[in-house]
């Protein structure tokens, strides 16, 4: 049976992680995951909702130590985090929560692990390469959260196959001199991937922070000495961009959650003198490719990793992915490399033409004044007589209904131009910058309600972090 070793770091003060100036060396991380192993309760699952990057690192890895399975939730909002404990019910919940977790029997806030902040344990143990890591999950945007088993030599494959990828070890440079600022959370599999493990095989190190608001961004960043390397998703980004403060040098940003537009990826490069590279995967195969998004539209697969077409639809297998379909339409150059044309449930079709709802919102985030929206299609009426249009939800506080129109009317054929179109203070996106289906369709519903009650559509610009929502 062969085995990976917990991380890759080779001397026990090297740096594993960073906390507003604090410095975590790995043989304080390996002692304090350890101690944490030791105090578990008995349970087949772990369930980590830590937000702390620190605290969620230690407890993945202490789980692992003691041979259990990590349970990634999807978000940290008590109703999925009691689904979840309700759907496996041999689970120990790990949290930073003072409050006593009242839905859930057995429960470790991280104010009780114990683990003294000077010791040290060396060397670092393996874990076999069979080993169910972890279960990740969906993130609810096209429906109901699925589980995804994650073994640990495929995670651990995944995270050496996305350095590469990434060109963090070009021209000889030293990977400990990596530092990953994450602002999506690590319980998502691109966070968990790229802001963890990535770090923990790197070798490299992590910001602990979970920041989100362009402030908490710049402050981390600023905090950070090395090569900072920034894993975000493009609403983060276009945030990031439209605020007034300068940012602290970037080696690299990576993005991944959603498409990237070239314009943005450009004014990122411009403004900050930095590389901008995005990820596309799925919770359900893993990482697949990569690219450099100003370079153009191709996509080049990590290595090992083959896409080839199975019937309707793309697979694909080879290296460290689970093999599996794709959710996207793409175009073939060739086994490693392609174009994304879309994704494959996303083309409407009003009067008689078709369109990609991925390009129309596409569109509309590219209008000067437009924050944030979504175009989508709403739930189907049984009873209507007349052909359904889509419908928007709009952050556009400098905009007037009008000025967004001839906007997209300059950009969109009039019969997918969205009727109604609403404007709201913000999206419902999770802490990955998704927009979860059903809270994007409550949220317009309610929205519609307060439109047909007279309210005034909101013209004052919010700002709300993404895991308030």
């Amino acid at each position: 049976m062969t085995s990976e070793l917990l991380i890759a770091h080779r001397v026990a003060s090297a740096r594993i992680a960073v906390r507003d100036g604090e410095f975590f060396s790995a043989g304080r991380f390996v002692a304090a995951a350890q101690s944490l192993a030791q105090q578990l309760p008995p349970a087949q699952y772990v369930l980590n909702s830590c937000r702390d990057r620190y605290h969620f690192a230690v407890a993945f890895c202490a789980a692992l130590i003691a041979g259990r399975t990590s349970l990634l939730p999807p978000s940290r909002t008590p109703e999925t985090l009691a689904q979840l404990a309700t759907r496996y019910p041999d689970t120990l919940y790990l949290t930073e929560e003072a409050a006593d977790i009242v839905w859930h029997k057995t429960s470790l806030p991280a104010r009780k692990w114990r683990c003294d902040a000077h010791t040290n344990a060396w060397p670092a143990p393996s874990i076999a390469r069979d080993h169910g890591a972890a279960i990740a999950f969906t993130s609810g945007s096209t429906g109901e959260p699925q589980p995804q088993p994650k073994t640990w030599g495929g995670i651990v494959d995944g995270a050496r196959a996305e350095i590469a990828a990434l060109h963090l070890n070009d021209s000889g440079s030293a990977l400990n001199d990596v530092v990953l600022v994450g602002t999506v959370s690590p319980q998502h599999m691109y966070g968990f991937e790229s802001t963890v493990m990535m770090a923990l095989q790197g070798p490299c190190a992590f910001a602990a922070e979970h920041p989100l608001h362009p402030d908490e961004v710049i402050a981390v960043l600023s905090r950070t000495s090395g090569r900072r390397v920034l894993i975000t998703a493009p609403v983060h980004l276009r945030a990031l961009v439209e605020s007034a403060h300068s940012m602290p040098a970037l080696n690299r940003v990576v993005s991944a959650t959603a498409p990237l537009t070239s314009e943005l990826a450009q004014r990122c490069e411009t403004l900050w003198s930095t590389q901008v590279f995005e990820v596309y995967g799925c919770t359900e195969t893993g990482m697949v490719a990569t690219r450099r998004t100003v370079e153009g539209t191709l996509w080049t697969t990590m290595r090992d990793v083959k896409i080839e077409q199975s019937g309707d639809g793309f697979r694909a297998h080879g290296g460290h992915v689970q093999p599996g379909m794709l959710a996207d339409r793409l175009r073939l150059v060739d086994a490693s490399t392609f174009e994304l044309e879309g994704r494959a449930d996303d083309i409407v079709n009003i009067g008689g033409k078709r369109a990609s709802l991925e390009g129309l919102n596409r569109a509309l985030l590219s209008i000067d004044g437009v924050v944030d929206g979504a175009i989508f299609e709403p739930p189907s009426n049984p009873g209507a007589t007349r052909e359904q249009r889509l419908m928007a939800l709009v952050v556009a506080p400098r905009l007037t209904r009008a000025e967004l129109l001839t906007a997209l009317r300059a950009q969109v054929d009039p019969v997918f131009l969205p009727r109604p179109l609403l404007w709201v203070d913000a999206l419902p996106r999770n802490s990955q910058g998704k927009l979860p289906k059903g809270e994007l369709l409550m949220l317009a519903e309610r929205s519609l309600h307060g439109a047909s009650a007279g309210q005034p559509s909101p013209r004052k610009r919010v700002f709300r972090t993404m895991d308030s929502i």
